[in-house]
């Protein structure tokens, strides 16, 4: 019987669906859970970018070319060898992991490859790395792959019939990097890539906004001057927002049945985007007003020229190093905000 295989490909797949025979042998529920959560938490942090692949050396004999691609990669990382017999599960950190013996759990690195050569009753993660799994080895667990791939030798693996091969194939240098210099993701890489997609944004948000704005220009006005006058109030009122969907959410998928819980994350997200979209236009608004009246004199001042300067200050404020995500996170509260009062005037009466 073959082993379910899930494979999800990224810009650069690599891998193929990996079938899986041997005896049942139960995986542990801890290692599948802190992989689940690191899976989610680094998707959310890779940007788009090309990936690089460092070349194999020239192969030995015995080896094949995925284990001289790990040979060369161990060369360049301390390596974490566990030989003998392991209770408990085996974490990597910025390394890779070599199993010569028995792990009775699971095995898991981030920033590194798993080199199963010996038996691993439980579950084999990695982030940024791949999984190498040597002839006559065994893996009872499930196999997870975020950013490599799954090798294994000519002939099917050792597995549990009833474990399953889960893969994020693409941007695994990107991720390994990440996960040595986790500090990467709070300053941004200075490039002409980066400087022409910062250019966009602010074609982007600029079109956007004028676009909002001749649709709806009663709305983002008074909302603009309503955030001008009683901005802290507007921000309170998102963080409440934003303290009751979050929980709520939460709840409503853990105790709801799955469509009624689906339903609810999906018009909270819905609701996040357009609240989102029409705040940012708000706060473009009004920080191009604030920033003319420093600037520009009176005869020089239009509502084009001033969503244009809002949407430069804030996509320059977006890539301050290690400001940046309490930027959005003010962003988002007071949007959210902003889309909660939108039925209210500048008095806070019902319009």
């Amino acid at each position: 019987m073959a082993a379910d295989a899930i494979i999800i490909r990224g810009i650069l797949p690599r891998a193929r669906p990996t079938h899986a025979r041997a005896s049942l042998s139960p995986a542990p529920a801890s290692l599948s859970n802190v992989a689940a959560a690191f899976l989610l938490l680094l998707l959310a942090a890779v940007g788009a970018a090309a990936q690089g692949e460092a070349a194999p050396p020239q192969t030995a004999p015995a080896q094949t070319a995925s284990q001289t691609l790990h040979d060369a990669r161990a060369n360049r990382t301390n390596e974490m060898v566990v030989d003998g017999e392991q209770t408990s599960d085996v974490f990597g950190i910025g390394r890779s992991v070599r199993v010569r013996g028995t792990v009775r759990q699971g095995v898991m690195a981030f920033g590194g490859d798993v080199v199963v050569e010996g038996r691993v009753e439980g579950d084999v993660a990695t982030v940024g790395g791949s999984v190498f799994q040597a002839e006559g080895s065994y893996i009872g667990g499930d196999v997870m792959v975020l950013g490599g791939a799954y090798h294994h030798g000519k002939t099917a693996p050792g597995r549990n019939p009833a474990s399953k091969t889960i893969m994020f194939a693409g941007y695994e240098q990107e991720l390994r990097e990440l996960v040595h210099d986790p500090a990467q993701l709070l300053r941004p890489n200075f490039s002409l890539g980066f400087f022409g997609l910062r250019l966009l944004a602010v074609l982007f948000w600029f079109v956007v906004s004028l676009a909002l704005t001749a649709v709806t220009p009663g709305s983002v006005g008074r909302a603009a001057a309503r955030l001008q006058l009683t901005s802290l109030r507007v921000a309170l009122i998102g963080l409440l927002g934003t303290l009751v969907l979050v929980p709520g959410v939460i709840v409503s998928l853990h105790f709801l049945p799955p469509v009624l819980g689906l339903l609810v994350g999906f018009t909270a997200l819905i609701l996040l985007l357009l609240s989102y979209l029409f705040g940012r236009v708000v706060i473009h608004a009004a920080t191009g007003r604030w920033l003319q009246r420093l600037l520009l004199r009176e005869e020089s001042r239009s509502e084009s020229v001033a969503l244009l300067l809002g949407a430069i200050f804030w996509a320059v404020a977006l890539v301050l190093p290690y400001v940046w995500p309490l930027v959005v996170a003010g962003l988002v509260v007071t949007s959210l905000g902003l889309a909660l009062t939108a039925r209210y005037r500048v008095s806070w009466k019902r319009a």
